[in-house]
């Protein structure tokens, strides 16, 4: 895939620029002594301790977090897709889930948090069930709305013209609902590092939600950011790849309606 840099600069120039910016305030700030540096360490420091730390980073911690990111991903897209496509179809089913979809959000994760450990213990499991909780109701509720709001016109002309309720499904609900769907599952990425972290900070032994929780427990501030830093990379490049597929699939998309 070859890259535009012309439209990249003028699309992300300016955030760019700003963020440079930021980050020569931030260092300066912590290296005249305006802010502690075991309360805001600087950047300098930060990429020190990232390069200090990286085998016991990327070696033992981002491979586990990676996993349980990843796991809980996979599950929640797969149940938040088949459950949001059963509500559509099922009233009943509406009714009965809805409800317990909005109770599950309004649960503090800090709370329910051990319940998972003591169910399943430190084991990876209860990671991913932090994960799932926390990241199936965008999936769920955007395959819902989206199935839900599209194309009533066009599913009106196929019913005129003898479609039956599959076919209404397959040809015209689902390619429209599809951008509304694929928001929801972008934000389910992200969703996915922030419970897999909060998983680790409550119960874990290996992870960098693990890491940073015994870092911070050191004071070792710049380590803490260190691996802030790897999650938000793990963040961004999760929305990143969902962004790419989602260009793709809509591509697709117009070059079939238009043939």
């Amino acid at each position: 895939m070859k890259i535009n840099w012309k439209k990249w600069l003028r699309d992300y120039g300016l955030f760019l620029l700003v963020a440079i910016m930021l980050v020569s305030v931030w260092e300066w700030v912590v290296t005249k002594g305006l802010v502690p540096p075991f309360i805001l360490p600087s950047p300098s420091a930060i990429w020190r301790s990232l390069i200090e730390n990286r085998q016991l980073l990327l070696q033992e911690h981002l491979p586990a977090t990676l996993l349980e990111v990843l796991s809980g991903f996979g599950i929640s897209l797969t149940g938040g897709l088949l459950l949001g496509a059963g509500m559509h179809f099922s009233r009943a089913l509406e009714k009965i889930v809805y409800p317990f979809l909005v109770i599950s959000q309004t649960i503090p994760l800090i709370a329910i948090s051990p319940i998972f450990i003591m169910w399943f213990g430190y084991s990876i499991w209860s990671k991913i069930a932090v994960t799932i909780l926390i990241s199936i109701f965008p999936i769920v509720v955007s395959t819902y709305d989206g199935l839900k709001s599209g194309g009533k016109e066009y599913r009106d002309l196929l019913l005129t013209m003898g479609a039956n309720r599959w076919a209404i499904f397959k040809k015209i609900q689902v390619p429209m609902a599809l951008p509304v769907i694929l928001s929801g599952v972008k934000m389910a990425a992200v969703y996915c590092v922030v419970g897999a972290t909060i998983g680790e900070w409550l119960g874990a032994s290996v992870g960098l939600g693990y890491f940073s929780r015994r870092m911070s427990g050191n004071l070792q501030a710049d380590a803490v950011f260190a691996a802030i830093f790897l999650l938000s990379l793990l963040g961004i490049v999760l929305f990143l790849l969902i962004s790419f597929i989602e260009k793709q699939l809509l591509k697709n998309k117009i070059r079939n309606l238009r043939g």
